[in-house]
């Protein structure tokens, strides 16, 4: 599966892990899986340290699942895809065939969250925002891993010694005449992981909790300004966007920069929160 020659890695897993007879159980869905399982355990760990129904951190999960899932498929249907999937309309809901965008689900996490905090928490938005994102951060990296064991969404060429060669590609082309790529994934895989270290830090060791906004802030502009730079090294995933100064996830990235600087001044300009 994974190998050195020279310069490059060779990449070519099986993207199915293993099938129980008809069913295939694929990388990416027990990849997605355990990431969501490791936040439900922590966030059900957050709201028992501060004093609140450790039975929220299950229909937190619920909930998010459902949005993560429609909101990223939506996005890419809407956004990377539509003049497919007009004419194909059932195919919409053929999730298990991929196509996915984190902006999507981006978007429905957010009014998820608003409909938890104020129906189920009876909290303000940026309270459970804040600790929402402290559990999504790890998802996002584990996602990433799982776009990289279906060799999808990797970068343009690259002659750095740890480019990859996505075999998967390039069906029964010698390997030699397979281009190195960066490995896009991988880099915004650490990106995340070290996202979720900074802010599990904050959370627990600094005031940040009672500073509404301020980590959801924090992970708003960490998350979107490093997929707004690494998408510069990545390849148009339609090619509508082929000859675009920005593409598509940047354009689409620059309100969630602009909202993560907006929401961490207005945290540490409020008093903190008792």
């Amino acid at each position: 599966m994974l190998s050195t020659i020279l310069s490059y890695i060779v990449w070519n897993p099986d993207p199915v892990a293993f099938s129980l007879g008809s069913l295939e159980v694929r990388w990416y869905g027990l990849i997605y899986a355990t990431g969501f399982l490791f936040a439900v355990w922590l966030i059900a760990k957050m709201f028992k340290s501060e004093g609140y129904p450790e039975e929220w951190a299950d229909k937190v999960f619920i909930y998010l699942v459902i949005a993560t899932i429609v909101g990223s498929r939506l996005g890419h249907v809407f956004f990377y895809d539509w003049d497919y999937y007009k004419d194909h309309l059932l195919e919409i809901f053929q999730v298990w065939k991929g196509g996915l965008a984190s902006h999507g689900g981006a978007a429905a996490i957010i009014f998820t969250t608003w409909l938890m905090a104020k129906y189920m928490c009876h909290k303000s938005f940026f309270w459970l925002a804040d600790r929402i994102y402290v559990i999504c951060a790890p998802v996002a990296a584990l996602i990433r891993v799982g776009n990289l064991m279906n060799s999808e969404i990797y970068g343009c060429e690259t002659t750095l010694p740890w480019g990859f060669k996505f075999l998967r590609d390039y069906p029964g082309i010698p390997v030699e005449n397979v281009p190195i790529c960066h490995p896009t994934q991988i880099y915004e895989s650490l990106a995340y992981l070290a996202m979720f270290l900074f802010m599990l830090w904050l959370y627990w060791k600094t005031d940040a909790r009672k500073r509404e906004g301020l980590l959801t802030g924090v992970g708003f502009l960490w998350t979107f300004l490093s997929r707004f730079i690494i998408e510069f090294i990545k390849n148009d995933q339609s090619e509508f966007e082929a000859g675009w100064v920005l593409n598509m996830g940047q354009i689409l990235s620059i309100p969630f920069i602009i909202f993560g600087i907006w929401l961490i001044v207005r945290a540490y300009k409020r008093p903190v929160a008792s």
